[in-house]
């Protein structure tokens, strides 16, 4: 399901100062990964954030694993 970063991603100067957030949010990629390095999981992030749809949360994630993995097969 990669649908490319782009489509998951919006980074405008204009919004938060250009941090990373949830295409068509103001929500930062970066709340995600500190909410799970958090103990919370994935329902509480979204009923704390009802902008990001559950659909752009696992592709976020999916994207992030597919970067982590070739990464370590370029390694190897």
């Amino acid at each position: 399901m990669n649908n490319g970063s782009h489509n998951l991603i919006e980074i405008d100067p204009e919004k938060l100062g250009g941090t990373p957030v949830f295409r068509g949010t103001r929500v930062p990629i970066q709340n995600l990964f500190d909410s799970l390095e958090g103990g919370e999981s994935v329902e509480q992030f979204l009923e704390q954030y009802p902008t990001v749809s559950r659909e752009q949360l696992l592709a976020v994630l999916e994207e992030s694993k597919e970067r982590l993995l070739i990464g370590y097969e370029i390694a190897a």
